[in-house]
């Protein structure tokens, strides 16, 4: 850990050409890069405590400055390392030892409080002022600059690296070197890509999503314009196809209300469904042309046509601690369901002489709800490797394990999986509806009493939550559960890696006349209760766990992508009976806070993503 510290750190910061039609407005990442008007007007690096130093010059003479510097034995660092760090391998190809990401630690640290700029952290940490020389360079090329323009934009540039680094120094007290290595592994995803992409299929593949897009509109029961523009019709159509509708609490009224707005999170998220149909209907309401599924694959089609598939992940994005899509391109929501199941998966393959392993975590947040609960006889069926949705259908129609049907052995797994946080009888029908799954108001009710019932444990850490948040309102701190996770009072909960799960502006106010706790988030107000706080802690730590895991399976193989509680690796093809008993081994090894925690996981491998 010392000598990960004592490495010698590169604070680096490029400036590049932007106009009306390239840069971030207008393009994604990837793309700007990767286009051909692309130009490095200059950059800017400092070694350690060294003075920055800027340096301007053609292409190969910015190759040649930054040549001189040990990247195979430094870390780079940079605000928003994931543009920098592509820049630097993918037009002067070098690769640093390490890279570190201050946008990426802030994220973690402080969520949504500060913001994620270098002008708003360096103000927080009252670090300096952030100039405006970049807004004098809009549709300049390097040719275009005065001497005098140059030197301006370089000590813009120089201020941006001092920042950063003095940013970073106070941001390393406060991430664990575990995390360190995430935000390492997350970035060189992308900036050191390996994936291709197949474009014949992914073409073949669009012409088929275009074909059905109006079909899937009168699937869906669509009549009329009116349908997807009245909110309550909306609703309707949404319940009819088995998705709950988005709500959001009413900043005006204090009242539950449909969020169908097309800035409301909850709508929005409603476009990445894996449910084509649903992105169908997104589309058709926001009157766009397009739905996600037919811009995604034309995008793998532009993508390929530039060059191997760079992963785009925020580490850090949701409140949970996992990772979020970005770049707009979503890998943690590919349909895995219905015609369009895998098609994209199956476009994206190996690099020629390996095969992509894809290991899936068995029911991680199940078996974490069990253990942090308490819910000794739930822990020790995982452990023994017992058929647990046998167990819960068995208790639910009275009937003998070995008499369990396949769709019996269906509601029991999705109890299992789906009430552990205080889930009601009617969303419950609801979501078995989801699955083509019908049962009467009557049967969720029984089910929901029967699980209570039989896991008594798990229903009273809902209200040792609800205690919790009280406690963090009254900023007063407490153990969780068996203890892994501790309540630090308005600093919100301790998580195992170090980091807080933070309710910033955690208060009590009146929602259609009954108390309810609320906190602010990206995505605004959002209701917090003692079984939501359950999931958020469940999920935090089901990351944790992946997280480890990850970095254990990077040890021996390249880890080039995660996706919610799974890790995808490539491997020589040669070798891949013995990688997968080494990533399966990885994956089911547990960190020293979760000890008596039993982990399991299924994996598969294949030339495409799509055939693990």
């Amino acid at each position: 850990m010392q000598k990960e510290r004592q490495m010698k750190i590169l604070t680096i910061d490029f400036e590049t050409y932007y106009s009306k039609t390239l840069g971030f407005k207008t393009q994604t990442t990837e793309e700007y890069i990767r286009d051909e008007r692309f130009e490095v007007i200059g950059v800017a690096v400092k070694e350690n405590e060294n003075e920055t130093v800027w340096f301007s010059g053609t292409h190969d003479e910015i190759s040649a400055f930054l040549g001189s510097f040990d990247w195979c034995n430094s870390a780079l660092l940079a605000h928003n390392s994931l543009f920098d760090a592509s820049i630097l391998n993918w037009k002067f190809c070098f690769k640093p030892k390490a890279i570190l990401d201050t946008l990426s630690m802030a994220r973690a640290i402080h969520g949504t409080e500060v913001g994620g700029s270098l002008a708003k952290l360096a103000d927080f940490y009252s670090l300096g002022q952030k100039g405006t020389e970049v807004d004098d360079a809009f549709g300049k090329q390097r040719k275009d600059f005065s001497e005098a323009e140059l030197d301006a934009y370089g000590g813009y540039c120089k201020n941006d690296v001092e920042l950063t680094y003095a940013l970073f120094k106070k941001l390393i007290q406060q991430v664990h070197i575990t995390e360190l290595k995430l935000i390492d592994l997350t970035i060189r995803m992308f900036s050191e890509p390996v994936l291709t992409l197949n474009r014949r299929m992914l073409e073949a593949h669009l012409l088929e999503v275009q074909y059905r897009k109006e079909k899937l509109l009168q699937e869906a029961g669509v009549e009329t314009r009116d349908d997807l523009m009245s909110n309550p019709k909306f609703a309707q159509i949404l319940r009819d196809l088995g998705v709950e509708p988005p709500m959001k609490i009413s900043p005006a009224t204090g009242k539950e209300t449909l969020a169908l707005a097309k800035s409301d999170e909850g709508f929005k998220a409603l476009a990445d469904h894996p449910n084509d149909k649903i992105q169908a209907l997104v589309a058709a309401r926001l009157g766009n042309k397009s739905t996600l599924e037919e811009t995604r694959t034309q995008r793998f089609i532009e993508i390929s046509k530039r060059g191997a598939l760079p992963i785009p992940l925020s580490y850090y994005a949701a409140h949970t601690g996992r990772w979020g899509g970005a770049d707009k391109v979503n890998l943690q929501n590919l349909p895995s369901r219905g015609e369009n199941a895998n098609k994209l998966k199956h476009a994206i393959c190996a690099p020629e002489g390996y095969v992509i392993i894809d290991a899936d975590s068995s029911q991680i947040e199940a078996r974490v709800l069990a253990w942090l609960s308490g819910q000794d006889d739930l822990v020790e069926a995982f452990r023994k490797g017992e058929d647990v949705y046998k167990i819960m259908a068995s208790a639910i129609y009275s009937k003998d394990i070995e008499e369990i049907t396949k769709e019996e052995r269906f509601v029991g797994k999705t109890t299992i999986l789906g009430c552990g946080y205080g889930m009601g009888s009617a969303k419950f029908k609801t979501q078995l509806k989801t699955f083509s799954t019908e049962i009467t108001a009557e049967e969720a009710e029984h089910i929901i009493k029967i699980y209570r019932n039989t896991y008594t444990k798990i229903p009273a850490l809902w209200t040792e939550g609800r205690d919790s948040i009280t406690a963090m309102a009254k900023n007063q701190s407490s153990d969780f559960g068996n203890g892994c996770v501790v309540i630090e009072g308005s600093n919100g909960i301790l998580l195992p890696n170090g980091l807080y799960q933070r309710y910033p502006n955690l208060k009590k106010i009146k929602v259609e006349g009954k108390d309810q706790y609320v906190y602010d988030s990206r995505k605004g107000i959002v209701k917090i209760y003692g079984g939501k706080l359950v999931e958020n802690i469940c999920q935090a730590l089901a990351r944790c766990i992946i997280g480890e895991q990850m970095i254990n399976i990077s040890k021996k193989y390249r880890v080039v992508l995660t996706v919610h509680d799974a890790v995808a690796c490539v491997v020589p093809e040669a070798e891949v009976e013995e990688a997968m008993q080494y990533v399966m081994e990885c994956m089911r090894w547990t960190p020293e806070w979760a000890s008596g925690l039993p982990v399991n996981c299924e994996a598969g491998y294949g030339k495409s993503y799509g055939e693990c």
